[in-house]
């Protein structure tokens, strides 16, 4: 069964994104939204746990292009292997994946 884990918030600001990479199994997926994609950018303590889960656990990366444009965040800032989607591939996510946790 694969999950679509959801993280909405910064790293910096709460431990969402540790709880969330410390639940996720192979072949789940995680898409950072709002004030989570900061934790996204490469060079960053939150950067390097998320290069750590694409290498180590098999698991997929997203972050919402939107949100990341409203915090002026560009995609070659980001970890390598994080993928970025529109609201289009948010809602394919969400229908390719047996369930949507959201993480706050």
């Amino acid at each position: 069964m694969s999950i679509l884990h959801t993280v909405n918030k910064s790293a910096y600001e709460r431990n969402a994104l540790d709880s969330c990479l410390g639940h996720t199994k192979p072949g789940d997926s995680v898409l950072l939204i709002e004030d989570g994609v900061i934790s996204a950018r490469a060079g960053s303590v939150a950067g390097d746990k998320l290069a750590a889960a694409l290498g180590e656990t098999g698991v997929s990366i997203y972050a919402l292009g939107a949100d990341m444009a409203a915090r002026g965040i560009p995609e070659d800032k980001l970890v390598d292997g994080v993928k970025v989607v529109d609201y289009a591939g948010f809602v394919d996510l969400a229908a390719e994946n047996d369930a949507v946790e959201a993480w706050l």
